[in-house]
């Protein structure tokens, strides 16, 4: 837990609950703040959940301070994730109920007055009774003010104070001039022509209702789009079962220790990551990769937090606890993502701290132009229309336009077994216009495997597989790793050789059960003067569908053929066909000669390839595509892919490659299927398509909404809005833009090959 006194380290984050933001301004504000904060390395607020992330050595409670005196309220984080869950629920829920009382408060004055009016009723000053009965319904409405809107002018108050401003500013200042204006009418109507004694009490206490009510649809319909983290974070079991001292306990999830052993039972979730020592089963991973299938689990296998164990018992020794599993490692990285902000977002930002203070500028012109050029009675049209022009510009939507569209996105991608490190790769995904692929272990297995076995007249398949694996025991090439595993995956009783030979370039030569053995390429074939007949041709075969075929001989004499291949994976092929439906070029690069390279680019569809290419290489022929226009993308899972990952424009990391691979990509793909690249993308493109809906509508409803509430129909049509519409469009602006957002979540990713078609 995060205490107000307490300091953290360089480069550690904590996180504050904010309470009282409504704008963009607002978050620029608050990040400015706290920036200036000594200690403070960077912050990042995400407006859709009010939340920010400060990095840094500073005191929590200089930061509660900061944000205090920028005019809004902020408390310390829990620590773990569920504690953070909880609190920002419980604030949210306390702040809905806050909301709606408000505007229950404000309506009931408010409409019960706009109906008056609309049926006739006088709403002007003309008799002693009526300003009596007037005075009553404008401190009524103050009351109104004070309860429903006094945070708007707090925040308001504030704004002026740090020399900003903010929607609280705007508001507090629409609905202040309007009450204003009206008190003076009821107070002194001999100031103004009898004609203009007009009062717009209904206006002050309608506008006021009906923002609240947007900001409390708003906070309900934000709570949908944090669906994904709340779903990552409910996968955590809050108790572990540990064996300890010979017996089963059963402890909270924090109290868990690297190396205890824990039991799960099937039906339950891993509460830890570690490593199986006793039982089988199968886990549904489908939470961390996306992968519909369970996935057989043994001893020696690696298992997760958050995963679900199906079908048996497993005894596993816990490697990683808390903050280190790799579901802890996910919530963060999405949250960070779903903090940080895409250039078109930061944008976005810029305009909105310019905005509003062109919009007061706007107002007061629109009233001077209305006193000094409008109609009777042109002081009553001038405070409508720059309390209107006040009103509508609010920018609530423009500034929800990003931060909710990259966040549901972000949740979306994270589902779906795609992990998005920043906004900055989720925009620049969706431009890409060539995707680089390393072969082995992107589109390959990373992993030998024995493909074909072809014996000799007087040998099976068996004892093929048997000499061949017992005679490469003592080896550590990964071809000849490869036979041995076949063969113990086959339960074979396999020999120890005798006077075992490795001949360099060629091939190994041992005595297995007394007869001599050999195992190599053709040319140690005819080294040993062995008769290959028509063997030879069927082995450049199997070479060019990119296998590596090794000619076994017993005694001298020709024993058999064995293939040993990178298998391609089962759905490579369409997810490249996919990516190339994206409009996108795919260029394959690996290390392997030109035949082998060739054979898989045809094998999958891939068109355009680079052979033979060295590890310090890779990066260098990203380079050049770059210099010739192209957006590229790198997918990798080595280490040696490292370099060009960083390089390239988005580097995609399979999750099943190296720690170092997955730290050096912008976006990382949870399971080994390369669908998930196409999936990354068409994510990214309907999250900036999204972006672009928000941003567009919010723009066309500021620029459109402004000239009409300052009165520019109204010499053509007659035509003035009215604040009280002003005040309901503002409101729902911004619950269209969050509605528009969660749209993302009922995005249909097409892939071409699900998993299980590909089982199938």
């Amino acid at each position: 837990m995060t205490t107000a006194n307490s300091r953290t380290g360089p480069g550690v984050t904590q996180e504050l609950l904010i309470e009282g933001a409504g704008c963009a301004s607002c978050v620029r504000k608050i990040e400015t703040a706290l920036k200036n904060v000594d200690g403070v390395e960077e912050a990042q607020m995400n407006f859709p959940l009010r939340t920010v992330a400060v990095t840094g050595s500073a005191f929590t409670a200089d930061l509660v301070k900061a944000v205090e005196n920028a005019g809004y309220r902020a408390t310390p984080a829990a620590g773990s994730e569920t504690d953070l869950l909880e609190e920002k629920e419980q604030a949210d829920q306390r702040y809905y109920r806050r909301l709606l009382r408000d505007t229950w408060i404000a309506l009931a004055l408010g409409i019960p007055l706009m109906l008056f009016g609309m049926a006739g009723g006088d709403m002007s000053i003309h008799s002693e009774a009526a300003r009596w009965g007037w005075l009553l319904v404008g401190l009524l409405t103050l009351a109104v003010m004070l309860l429903s809107g006094r945070h708007f002018f707090v925040g308001g108050w504030q704004s002026v104070r740090n020399h900003t401003a903010n929607m609280d500013t705007l508001i507090a200042l629409g609905t202040g001039t309007a009450w204003l204006y009206s008190m003076v009418i009821v107070l002194l109507p001999d100031l103004v022509p009898e004609m203009a004694r007009h009062v717009y009490f209904e206006a002050t206490a309608m506008i006021i209702g009906l923002v609240n009510l947007g900001l409390a649809l708003e906070v309900r319909a934000r709570g949908r789009a944090s669906a994904a983290i709340k779903r990552l974070i409910g996968l955590q079991p809050k108790t572990a079962r540990v064996l300890r001292d010979g017996q089963e306990l059963d402890i909270p999830i924090e109290r868990v220790r690297r190396q205890d052993q824990l039991r799960v039972r099937p039906g339950e979730r891993i509460p830890v990551d570690g490593t199986v020592v006793e039982g089988q089963s199968s886990v549904d991973e489908s939470m961390l990769t996306g992968e519909p299938l369970p996935v057989a689990k043994q001893a020696g296998d690696a298992v997760s937090a958050g995963t679900l164990n199906k079908t048996g018992s497993l005894i596993f020794t816990a490697t990683r606890v808390g903050r280190d599993t790799a579901l802890a490692r996910i919530i963060e990285m999405v949250k960070r993502a779903q903090n940080s902000k895409p250039p078109i977002g930061r944008l976005a930002d810029v305009i909105a701290a310019y905005f509003v203070p062109a919009v007061m500028i706007i107002a007061v012109l629109s009233a001077l132009a209305w006193i000094n050029f409008g109609p009777s009675p042109a002081l009553a049209y001038a405070v409508v229309s720059a309390t209107t022009v006040l009103i509508i510009a609010c920018p609530c939507a423009l500034g929800l336009a990003t931060p909710m569209s990259v966040m549901v996105g972000i949740g979306k991608a994270a589902e779906a077994g795609v992990l998005i490190r920043s906004g900055e790769a989720l925009q620049t995904a969706s431009r890409i216009t060539t995707m680089v692929l390393d072969k082995t272990g992107t589109i390959t297995e990373g992993a030998p495997k024995v493909t074909d076995l072809l014996p000799a007249e007087g040998l099976d398949e068996v004892e093929l597989l048997r000499l061949a694996a017992s005679l490469e025991l003592g080896s550590e090439h990964p071809l000849a790793q490869a036979i041995v595993e076949s063969a113990q995956s086959r339960g074979l009783n396999l020999s120890n050789p005798v006077s075992f030979t490795a001949l360099a370039g060629r091939g190994v030569s041992s005595v297995i059960d007394g007869r001599e053995i050999v195992l190599g390429n053709e040319k140690l074939m005819r080294e040993q003067s062995i008769d290959l007949q028509d063997w030879v041709a069927r082995a450049q075969l199997i070479a060019a569908d990119a296998k590596t075929p090794m000619y076994l001989a017993v005694d001298r004499k020709f024993a058999g053929l064995i293939a040993v291949a990178d298998p391609i994976k089962i759905d490579s092929a369409a997810a490249i066909e996919r990516l190339r439906g994206l409009g996108i070029r795919v260029v394959m690069l690996t290390g392997d000669n030109r035949a082998t390279a060739e054979a898989v680019a045809r094998q999958v569809g891939i068109e355009e390839f680079i052979a033979e290419v060295q590890p310090e290489s890779k990066a260098e022929k990203v380079a050049a595509l770059q210099r010739e226009g192209e957006l590229v993308g790198m997918s990798g899972d080595g280490i040696n892919d490292a370099p060009a990952l960083a390089l390239a424009d988005v580097g995609f990391a399979i999750g099943t490659g190296t720690d170092v691979a997955i730290e050096s990509a912008g976006i990382t793909l949870m399971r080994g299927s390369l669908h998930g690249l196409a999936d990354a993308i068409t994510i990214s493109k309907a999250t900036l398509r999204n972006i672009k809906q928000n941003l567009f509508g919010a723009f066309i409803y500021n620029a459109a909404g402004i000239p009409i509430a300052a009165g520019i129909l109204y010499p053509l049509f007659g035509l003035l809005l009215s604040p009280v519409i002003a005040g309901a469009a503002m409101a729902f602006s911004s619950v269209t833009v969050v509605a528009n957002a969660n749209c993302l979540r009922l995005l249909k990713i097409d892939s071409s090959t699900t998993a299980e078609e590909s089982r199938a």
